[in-house]
């Protein structure tokens, strides 16, 4: 399995891409290509362009959850599909896989609108679209982990904002929320989105339904930017006992966070740019 960092926060030295707060990973698995999450803004375009990825060669579209870091990149993969289509380029029509939630209209402080601009009706005309909140095996290896199980009382946060559904409005406490993970040699790699679930949880789900306790890598954002009191002390002790061979925490992890995770774990460097091999 391979992963190349197409968007987050950062960009790595002498490495020259463009950087903003969102998420962004591109997975090969075999011949499979997979991107997960699309950033903000549509950098994740210009990005790939410059690392020799081809966008439009995508098996499966996977989507962490629903926030506007996440998805609102989306809009520009769509562009780049319609051009190589008026323009008689080859490309490949993909799936677009996420948790029911993904699409809804999500407000938080204000903002009217802070989840993903597609609906589900709107996506079907350049793909096909499949929601579920179980997990999905990708390829014979990656799977999507699905709605996680939130199983640890220190990673319980507020709601963030209002979720709009068929039913009504009600707190939104991101429900969508979720990550893949991959079976190496080396043990599980896990590709994060936020870890609104909660890190620890999407780990413990990730062993659970790939039946494999080691943990060779988990990259993406923790979500521990300004965590809750005894919620960054429960995760330092959790990974002290879990004891990856590495993590990559990037996009809203924080730098204390990662200090702290530095004294249980090999913290490593993250950014745009940064391409890593398992297997």
């Amino acid at each position: 399995m391979r992963l190349t960092v197409l968007v987050d926060n950062t960009a790595l030295t002498d490495r020259y891409f463009l950087a903003e707060p969102g998420l962004s990973i591109y997975i090969e698995d075999g011949e499979n290509r997979i991107l997960f999450d699309a950033g903000y803004s549509g950098i994740l375009i210009d990005n790939a362009w410059k690392m020799g990825i081809n966008l439009l060669d995508l098996g499966e579209v996977v989507l962490s959850h629903g926030h506007l870091d996440h998805t609102w990149g989306l809009d520009a993969l769509i562009r780049l599909h319609t051009e190589a289509i008026i323009e008689g380029r080859r490309r490949t029509e993909p799936t677009f896989i996420a948790h029911p939630d993904a699409f809804l209209t999500r407000s938080y402080g204000g903002i009217g609108e802070i989840g993903c601009h597609l609906s589900v009706e709107e996506l079907f005309r350049h793909g096909k679209v499949l929601l579920t909140a179980a997990p999905l095996w990708l390829t014979e290896n990656l799977v999507f982990l699905g709605e996680i199980e939130r199983r640890f009382e220190f990673e319980q946060v507020p709601p963030l904002g209002y979720i709009y559904t068929p039913d009504g409005i009600r707190d939104d406490l991101i429900a969508d929320d979720t990550a893949l993970a991959c079976k190496t040699p080396e043990g599980l790699v896990i590709v994060t989105g936020c870890s609104h679930a909660g890190i620890c949880s999407i780990i413990e789900q990730a062993r659970e339904v790939c039946g494999e306790d080691r943990v060779a890598d988990v990259i993406g954002g923790f979500h521990l930017e300004e965590p809750q009191p005894g919620q960054l002390q429960g995760v330092v002790d959790y990974f002290s006992e879990v004891r990856p061979a590495a993590l990559h925490p990037c996009h809203c992890t924080g730098l204390a966070a990662k200090i702290a995770l530095s004294k249980v774990a090999d913290v490593r460097e993250t950014g745009v740019g940064l391409h890593l091999e398992y297997g």
